[in-house]
Order: structure tokens, then sequence, then C-alpha cells
């Protein structure tokens, strides 16, 4: 099949800035998605869906269905994403040209390959690199591009780290204290399906205040007594596999929690739910503080799923919608969204957060942890606070990046 080089034209740019970029994407896409339209128009038949169009063809039916896809899409910008590779365009259209479609077609759309692939080498440098690119201005392109780097670094980080959990639930229950002055907060964590993946590895996860005028931390259990062993805090009750066997050390501000013993591998899968009251905890903000309100999770274990509930009582936080902040806390620790300087450790990710309730626990369900809601009411019945005069706020991240951490801030109004 005769193809030409890209024309004089087409060379790559150096420093090209984005708006070229992303117009020069946007012809690639149209020439491709008119041309290899017209090349399918005119094999025999008209097969309409992958299927049929894979049997004409000769080819396999993953193929046609990515090009059915991007040849139908109306966004060029799609085009360029969902379209094969070129060397698998090629295949399609040698496989059209022997089943009598007319040359000067074939020939169009060859050479609409060839600026393609100018495109994924000169202005990209690879393909995945070109998604990134266009994940920058196509929605699904960049939901899609984030899901499938975040699976790839859970696999590698999980091997790396020789730990890995199924589902990391958190709820976090915001209410004024009795003083006024100050938020109670109670933390309801689960590890489920946690496993070490290699033996010998250390596994933790740690909660922490950030508070520089508070005390070191000195949580209570839903009776409201200080515990000094896990044990008091757990509610193995709410394990579907074994629960986990877990060390706590005091680290000033912080608790680490250390899963015990030396099992690894699938056999080994655990369960860890516990709950942690802290009076007082936080300091209630008034509209003039100039400072956000926040809680968080650490992604301290690689996981599969991260779902983190803030559930906040309807006198705190009036008229004022959260932000939900990730930061990388690779470099500086962990990060506060009051520090400025730490902006720029902010992920740029598609995740946002959502109001899942106004009122009560009802729809708070999480697929994989069918007690959840039991669990819920069971810590406003011991607190004595009512369901009902809380909203719920949720932050859901598949697989978020190891290191990360997820915040979820109130303010500086309305505290």
């Amino acid at each position: 099949m005769p193809v030409a080089p890209p024309p004089h034209n087409a060379v790559s740019e150096p420093g090209i800035g984005a708006d070229g970029l992303e117009a020069r994407i946007a012809v690639v896409g149209r020439d491709l998605a008119s041309s290899l339209g017209r090349v399918l128009s005119q094999v025999p038949g008209t097969p309409s869906g992958p299927q049929a169009l894979a049997s004409s063809l000769g080819v396999d039916k993953v193929l046609t269905s990515r090009l059915l896809k991007a040849t139908r899409s109306g966004d060029p910008m799609a085009v360029a994403h969902h379209v094969p590779g070129p060397e698998p365009l090629r295949r399609v259209l040698r496989a059209a040209a022997k089943k009598g479609v007319d040359a000067a077609l074939i020939e169009a759309a060859g050479e609409a390959v060839e600026r393609f692939e100018h495109l994924i080498r000169c202005d990209a440098g690879d393909r995945s690199a070109l998604d990134a690119i266009i994940s920058s201005w196509l929605p699904e392109a960049r939901r899609d591009f984030e899901l499938r780097r975040k699976q790839a670094a859970f696999r590698a980080m999980s091997q790396l780290r020789g730990a890995m959990v199924n589902l990391n639930p958190s709820a976090v229950l915001l209410s004024p204290s009795e003083d006024g002055e100050r938020i109670d907060v109670v933390w309801v964590i689960g590890l489920l399906g946690l496993q070490r993946l290699r033996p010998g590895v250390k596994v933790k996860f740690t909660t922490r205040n950030m508070e520089d005028d508070h005390a070191p931390r000195r949580p209570e259990t839903l009776a409201g007594r200080p515990y000094e062993t896990l044990d008091e805090a757990r509610l193995d009750e709410f394990c579907d596999s074994p629960p986990a066997i877990l060390e706590l050390h005091r680290a000033g501000r912080m608790i680490h929690y250390m899963l015990a013993g030396d099992a690894f591998g699938p056999g080994s899968s655990t369960d860890f739910v516990m709950v942690e009251v802290n009076r007082r905890e936080l300091e209630r903000l008034g509209p003039g503080a100039g400072r956000k309100t926040h809680v968080f999770a650490e992604v301290e274990t690689p996981a599969k799923l991260l779902v983190l509930d803030v559930i906040v009582h309807r006198d705190l936080f009036a008229g004022v919608t959260p932000e939900l902040l990730i930061f990388d806390t690779s470099g500086e620790g962990v990060a506060s969204p009051n520090d400025p300087t730490r902006d720029v450790d902010r992920y740029d990710l598609v995740e946002s957060i959502q109001i899942i309730s106004e009122s009560g626990v009802d729809s708070l369900r999480i697929a994989g942890f069918p007690r959840y809601l039991e669990l819920l009411r069971r810590v406003f019945a011991s607190t004595g606070w009512d369901e009902h005069e809380f909203r719920t706020y949720r932050a859901r991240v598949e697989y978020p990046i190891y290191g990360s951490q997820v915040t979820v801030a109130f303010g500086p109004n309305g505290g």
C-alpha cells in the first residue's frame, strides 16, 4: 500500500505551545475520522457492528470496536484518544484493500495514519504520552488515563511495599464540643482485605492531630475511656475476614498501628475495624479566623479503593462547601491546607467530593462493607448524637496514590 511521507509543514516544532499542539491533534483526529470512515463505508456489505466488521476484514473484534468508537465520535480529540495505533490501523487498511475498497481512499487514509504516527513520535514521544496530553483537554480521556496509571502504580507499589488492602473505608464525625469552643472528632477506620504480599514486611497506619496548640492525643473508646491497648478500640464483630492483630505505638500527636505476626500471601488476608473518639480535638474557628478546618486520610498501604466520609453536624461550617485536596507527601510529609507553601504538592486529579446525605446515614452504603451502616449507627448511639442532625460529604478515590494525603477542608469561614 503506497504511503506518503509527512508533509514539510508537519515537522515537529521545538517548544510548540499547548494551543498549537491542541490544534494539531484536532486536525489529525478529524483527518483520521473522515478518511477511515470513508474506507469503512466501502467495505462490502457495509458491516455496522464490531463483530461483523471484524469477520469481514479478518481482524480481531477489539480492534474494530476501538476503530468504530473513534470514527463515530464527533470530537477530534476523542478520535485521537480512542483510535488504535498506527500499525493496527495499517492492518485494517490492508484488509480493506484486499476486499476491493477504492485505492484512492486507502491511500488517503494511509497518509492520515502517517500523520498520526508522526504526531505520536515527534510531538508526544510515545502513545502513552499522547494520551496524557489529550487527557488535559478531554474529560473522558482524563478519567480513563488517570485510572489506568493509578492501577499500574498500585500494582507496582503493592509489590515493592509488600502489602495491600482491598478497601480502606474511613468515616470522621465532627460535632461541637460541650464547651462550644472546640470540635469533637470520632474516627471510624477500616482496613478490609489487608495482607502482606512478602515475608518480613512491616505494615502500619497512623492517626494524628496536626494542631500545635493541643496536648498529645489521648483518644477514647466509644464507652468514653482512654485506651492504652488497641483491643479496647477494636470492633472485631464488624470484620468479615479474621480480625487483624495489631500493635499500638504512641509518638506524641501520632499513634502508629503495626500489623503483628509474619503471615503473608492470599491466605493471610485480614480485616481491621476500630473507632477512636477524640473530645475537643479541633479548634472551632470563627468567621474571621482565616484558616481552614480539615481532616484527612493518609494512603500508607497501597489500596484498591479509599472511601472517606466526613459526617458533619449541622451547626458546623454553615454555608461552606468543602474542597477535596490530594497532596503528595513524599517530599515534605503531611500537609496542611493552611500552609500555602504546600500548594505545589497538590495532585491535579479528577476526583471530587460529593454530598451523599443531608440527614442521616441511610444512603451511606459502601460496596464491600455490608455492615457499614450498622457500624455508624453504633457510633451515633454510643455518643448520644442524633444522626439526622448530620450531613455527609464523601470522597471516593479508586487506587489512591501511595504516599498521598486525601484531605477534606472547610473554610475559612462558617466554622
